[in-house]
């Protein structure tokens, strides 16, 4: 952003997808009152116990963590050796792959046939996708549901099919990082008892505590267990565990959140569609536009409007740009920059 001149106080950021009415009043104060010179508390009581009586869940299959990406790269470390195999449902998060390659191992990607990927579907054909890891018997596979950046979400009886796929061989890696803005969603929680399902959830995305780092993982206790031994000692500071416990006691604010993205998500399909964009709505707080060039349509939005766009370039998705879903002022901002530079550029799609 220095190089074009622009602070990052003066955007307006759409390639964050994050609860766009930003933190609870309740969690900011939280985090505002801790006793900093008192060390935190290593095993996160409390922060567990609020989460198992929201979750109904047993507090030792809750292992929080700083941010679901650090759970990422503890699961990698704790189920795969060099000589294993990972599997990743792509295109997705970069981070599952930095996490397997750390660890020595080159992952395997299942993705979308060519037809699937040009239509802007994005979905992958399950029984092939079975069939590959039948075949391989990874020790690790991620999934991320809703998937980031394509909001292609399954079923439970799709999820539960990969899980069978891996009893007695490895571990699902269900990450849910984008779960509670799914208007239509499933309760995935009673999975974790097949014994090898892993849920990742990130208290970044629902409840915009991007700047503390706050994710916590559910499995069996085995499971949870197995990982805490790599993790770092006070791993979770006490101001994140604090504002933690109270943004999961302010419910109505999610809710808030959520009744916000869906009234923006439907106001900029509705853009898309007016000004002729192809768009992947998908079921996260996000969506897709097919642009041509997502390098040049960013870079635009960026120096003529002060408002920031992720290009998809490094999901292998070039031709796309993601928005977050933000407010409705934000959105209508988004709706005008995009007609006028959208009018301008000689690459959309």
């Amino acid at each position: 952003m220095e190089s074009l001149g622009i602070r990052s106080e003066d955007l307006i950021d759409f390639s964050a997808s994050i609860n766009p009415l930003g933190p609870s009043t309740e969690a900011l104060e939280a985090a505002s009152n801790v006793n900093l010179a008192a060390y935190p508390d290593p095993e996160c009581h409390l922060l567990r116990e609020a989460l198992g009586e929201a979750l109904d869940l047993d507090p030792g299959c809750i292992l929080p963590g700083n941010g679901s990406t650090e759970l990422i790269h503890l699961l990698a470390r704790a189920f795969l050796g060099p000589d294993d195999h990972a599997v990743i449902f792509s295109p997705t998060f970069g981070e599952y792959v930095a996490a397997c390659r750390t660890e020595g191992v080159e992952p395997v990607a299942l993705t979308p046939s060519q037809h699937e990927m040009s239509s802007g579907t994005f979905w992958w054909d399950l029984p092939e996708s079975v069939d590959r890891i039948s075949e391989l018997t990874p020790a690790v596979v991620f999934l991320c549901n809703p998937n980031n950046p394509t909001g292609v979400y399954l079923n439970e009886a799709e999820i539960r099919t990969v899980a069978e796929a891996l009893k007695g061989v490895g571990i699902l890696v269900l990450d849910e990082a984008y779960a509670s803005f799914v208007e239509d969603g499933w309760n995935s929680t009673h999975l974790i008892s097949l014994g090898n399902v892993v849920l990742l959830r990130s208290m970044t995305k629902d409840y915009a505590l991007t700047g503390l780092r706050l994710g916590y993982m559910l499995a069996t206790e085995e499971i949870t267990g197995r990982v805490r031994r790599f993790q770092y000692s006070w791993s979770v500071n006490s101001p994140v565990q604090a504002a933690g416990i109270a943004a999961i006691a302010d419910s109505e604010h999610l809710a808030k959140g959520r009744h916000t993205v869906a009234q923006g998500k439907r106001f900029l399909t509705e853009t898309a569609h007016s000004l002729g964009v192809e768009y992947t709505a998908g079921a996260a707080n996000f969506m897709l536009l097919k642009v041509g060039c997502a390098r040049e349509i960013r870079r635009s939005l960026l120096t003529e409007h002060r408002i920031c766009v992720r290009d998809c370039t490094s999901f292998g998705l070039p031709e796309y740009v993601r928005l977050g879903i933000r407010t409705m002022d934000d959105n209508r901002m988004l709706a005008r920059a995009l007609e006028l530079v959208l009018a301008g550029s000689s690459v959309i799609a």
